[in-house]
């Protein structure tokens, strides 16, 4: 995994000289692969203690659904327009505080065995853990709502647990 390592040099209110170093390491995210991306800083004594870290925040769930735009059946692909229309009629109104929609590019396996690669649409929301149950209802009527409109063989869904601090 390639590494970037930056160091500084500064001086604290006594004059003292510190050195502050903050290495980041650069993650290739896949829709196959299993683990969560890491990242580190290292502060040297400002660092907070880990149960510091442990309680900053409120628990949330992030899901993400993942929606391909070529359609199985060999009708036209899902434009942006379209996509666009679709997260105002059936998303927003379960999801009305907020939510983020990111352009890809994916591929996948379909149910006839063939390699399929495509544009896709990473839909994410952010809720907080308490409210899971009545989410996640919301959530596969939007699946549901995409695979039918646009004759989608499935619609992927990936949670996380989480913390988040607004």
């Amino acid at each position: 995994m390639p590494r970037i390592h930056r160091s500084t040099v500064s001086q604290d209110r006594t004059g003292r000289r510190k050195r502050t170093a903050l290495t980041t390491a650069a993650v290739t995210l896949s829709v196959l692969a299993v683990g969560s991306p890491v990242a580190s800083a290292t502060l040297d004594d400002e660092a907070p203690a880990a149960s510091a870290l442990a309680t900053r925040g409120k628990a949330y769930i992030e899901t993400r659904l993942l929606f391909g735009t070529e359609r199985p059946d060999g009708g036209p692909a899902v434009t942006d327009r379209q996509f666009m229309a679709f997260i105002d009629e059936e998303v927003t109104p379960r999801f009305p505080n907020g939510l983020t929609v990111q352009d890809g590019r994916g591929q996948w396996r379909d149910s006839r065995g063939v390699i399929e690669r495509e544009r896709s649409y990473e839909l994410i929301l952010l809720y907080p853990a308490s409210e899971a149950r009545v989410r996640d209802d919301r959530i596969e009527r939007i699946r549901d709502a995409y695979e039918k409109a646009y004759a989608q063989d499935s619609v992927a869904r990936i949670e996380e647990r989480t913390t988040a601090d607004f």
